[in-house]
């Protein structure tokens, strides 16, 4: 009894410690907010969402492209040749602005509108939209996050959404036993459902990873209780692709997540596994089970906030992503990826498409080169683990943290762009009428970050070049050096500074 009766104390000992270092660094940054003269996120995102509700007419009117962001969403128009971007996020070295601006693009006509509706969703980056056929096309959207202009402030949603494209006007549905508020989760359309999966929720102060699955029905309008096993399940992430199969299943692989290394360090995990949601048929109640995928061709390099999206011919294409690279315990070096993948969604098998440019004044053996498929060795079965080279240190979770890749010198060569979509993370991806269409992004060099709003198109049929149709002028990329000085010199003016906070070199994979 006396044992544990020590225990007992101990733990509630270190619960109020934790709860005092929790008030410690609340107490902090409310104070590095009133210096900076910033308001409560919880206000901020209130008078946000009055202002959608005070606005009564829909307006639409041609402008210039969409400007350069991130982690947006960007979709094909359910039943014509347009394309659809909402939200998304620029950082510009000083302060973040998160949009909530809405954008149809007229593909034959080159054209873009800018669409004003009433009473919308307020900004937000990192959220996921939908598109369905129902009614001449709607548009579903759940969750993601406002950031204050300071990052210091994070406000997540777990809103649902429902726009007609038809009438242009929004509806909350205001349905209860949904996810809890996230962003960087995954969302796919399939039988007349939602199935949201993963995602994060981060104040600045503590985070948390999630692997739920939830599913909302088209036809009900109501979140469906969901009984979920497995004998493995993928482990909690955000920033993962999803897909949905034609025979009814779903498949998920890579992602992001963060973990506890030692007091007051993590360190994010890249993981490289593959899992399927299958239904069970002898159920006739919504029952699922996850089972591990071993996905046969090309064996892609571990990466996270890859963009995914789905075509008709049964394919997911993917683009891009990101690997940190941690040079030391303090500074991680993302490395960009320009791979453009597509998995056979029937077969569960990778290939690496090349696209080869055609040059003018060369012979038609160079000019009939359009695509490889290459093959890569299959590394063998091993647990999570922490290579280096004596400079970089990667670490790659497997399938529920048992398969791991092998050292790869260099994943991906930062390299400025050319003529054709360059490396980068959290870009636009979608497939209209045959044609893969890449917009925006975002990419890191040294200590600078570029946000992209360059537009490229490739015709899935003939696989022959890239098609620039807002070319990338990196010296248009705005970006302000921020001057550490000054917040060193307030940093030491506080009087709890006798305890320094370590901060999280990484960046934010949705």
């Amino acid at each position: 009894m006396g044992k544990k009766d020590k225990n007992k104390k101990k733990g509630k000992g270190a619960e109020k410690t934790a709860m005092k270092t929790d008030k410690k660094l609340a107490a902090k940054q409310k104070r590095m907010l009133e210096k900076l003269g910033e308001t409560d996120i919880t206000e901020v995102v209130a008078k946000l969402e009055a202002e959608e509700a005070r606005r009564k007419t829909v307006t639409e009117v041609v402008c210039a492209p969409p400007s350069p962001r991130s982690n947006f969403t960007f979709l094909a128009h359910p039943e014509k040749e347009e394309l659809i971007l909402f939200g998304g996020e620029f950082y510009n070295g000083q302060r973040v602005c998160v949009y909530n601006d809405f954008f149809f693009y007229n593909i034959a006509k080159n054209e873009w509108k800018q669409v004003h509706t009433p009473a919308g969703p307020a900004p937000r980056s990192g959220h996921q939209m939908v598109a369905v056929a129902t009614d001449g096309g709607q548009l579903w959207l759940f969750g993601g996050e406002y950031a204050s202009p300071s990052q210091l402030q994070f406000y997540h949603y777990k809103d649902l959404w429902v726009m007609s494209i038809k009438s242009r006007t929004w509806e909350k549905i205001n349905a209860p036993n949904g996810p809890s508020a996230r962003s960087g989760h995954r969302m796919v359309v399939n039988k007349k459902r939602l199935f949201i999966f993963g995602g994060f929720h981060d104040n600045n102060q503590s985070y948390r990873y999630f692997n739920d699955v939830h599913i909302f029905s088209l036809e009900s309008y109501t979140w469906l209780k969901v009984d979920v096993s497995g004998a493995i399940i993928p482990a909690p992430r955000s920033g993962c692709c999803i897909a949905a199969c034609p025979d009814g299943k779903l498949l998920i692989w890579g992602g992001y997540s963060k973990a506890a290394i030692k007091k007051d360090a993590d360190r994010g995990v890249v993981h490289t596994d593959m899992f399927s949601l299958v239904p069970d048929k002898n159920s006739p109640n919504d029952k699922f089970k996850w089972v591990t995928v071993k996905a046969g061709g090309y064996r892609p390099l571990p990466r996270s906030s890859v963009s995914c999206t789905t075509a008709p011919n049964g394919k997911a294409y993917c683009f891009g992503g990101v690997m940190d690279i941690d040079e030391n315990e303090e500074d991680i070096k993302g490395q960009f990826g320009e791979e453009l993948l597509a998995l056979d969604l029937n077969a569960t098998s990778w290939r690496l498409l090349e696209i080869k440019k055609n040059e003018k004044k060369v012979g038609k053996k160079q000019e009939d080169m359009s695509i490889q498929d290459v093959e890569m060795e299959v590394a063998p079965k091993s647990t999570d683990k922490v290579t280096t080279d004596g400079v970089f240190t990667v670490t790659v979770a497997g399938p529920s943290g048992n398969t791991s890749l092998p050292k790869v010198p260099s994943l991906f060569p930062n390299r400025r762009p050319k003529n054709i979509p360059s490396p980068r993370m959290n870009a636009g991806l979608c497939v209209c009428k045959g044609t893969l269409y890449v917009y925006g992004g975002l990419y890191e060099e040294d200590n600078k970050q570029y946000t992209f709003n360059d537009f490229y198109a490739l015709d899935l049929h003939k696989m022959d070049e890239w098609r620039t149709i807002i070319p990338n002028n990196m010296d248009a990329h705005e970006w302000v050096d921020s001057e550490s000085s000054d917040s060193d010199e307030n940093e030491s003016t506080d009087s709890d500074s006798e305890s320094t906070d370590e901060e999280d070199g990484g960046m934010d994979t949705d």
